[in-house]
């Protein structure tokens, strides 16, 4: 095993130097980029695909919601300020839609810090760390999740888009992170997606954890 997640770095090493990827290390780091961002994740009871798909029923019906008050949002004080104002709305939401779907489970919603590993949404790659998140967490919450960034308002973009969506999501991005920041999450080079941004430090923790 060892030797496979070595030979996976070599790899990659190769290949970040074949696409001129810009350095993690460069000035901008993941605190300066967390401090900017909201994420939104809702987390599955379990893994089973009906847990799954209610969790899907769920993040629907609560950016129907949220999505109109935090479209206009100009900074990230005025979306914290709307979530913690509309958090009970939301809970109610989640709740209708699980007993709709004849479940009981417990209901849970947090504007916290929280670590996450690395992630990716369409053309972003957020670095592993400390993030401030939008939590909805259905019963036990020991299920995959699904995430985007709520602010800037990422989570109304269709990733499915292609370069559509990843004009669209730079765009926003930009409105907030700097040019260094900007670069450091890009996972594109002259427009084609890439995925071995933050994958060496992704392998380094699994490797010595």
């Amino acid at each position: 095993m060892k030797n496979f997640i070595l030979t996976s770095i070599a790899i990659i090493i190769i290949v970040s130097i074949g696409l001129n990827i810009t350095n993690v290390s460069g000035k901008a780091s993941q605190s300066d980029i967390a401090g900017k961002l909201i994420r939104f994740h809702v987390i599955a009871n379990s893994d089973d695909k009906i847990d799954q798909n209610l969790k899907l029923k769920v993040r629907d019906s609560v950016l129907k919601y949220i999505s109109p008050k935090l479209k206009e949002c100009k900074n990230i004080k005025e979306s914290r300020e709307i979530l913690n104002t509309e958090n009970k709305n939301i809970k109610k939401i989640a709740q209708t839609i699980i007993k709709r779907n004849g479940f009981r489970y417990s209901v849970a919603t947090t504007l916290s810090q929280e670590n996450f590993p690395v992630k990716t949404y369409g053309n972003i790659t957020l670095p592993q760390g400390k993030y401030e998140a939008y939590r909805i967490i259905i019963g036990t919450g020991t299920g995959q999740n699904w995430w985007c960034v709520m602010f800037p308002p990422l989570c109304f973009v269709d990733i499915t888009k292609g370069n559509v969506s990843y004009q669209k999501t730079e765009k926003e991005m930009k409105t907030v992170l700097s040019d260094d920041e900007y670069n450091m999450v890009d996972n594109t080079v002259n427009g084609k997606k890439i995925v071995v941004k933050f994958k060496l430090e992704e392998i380094f923790n699994e490797l010595f954890s």
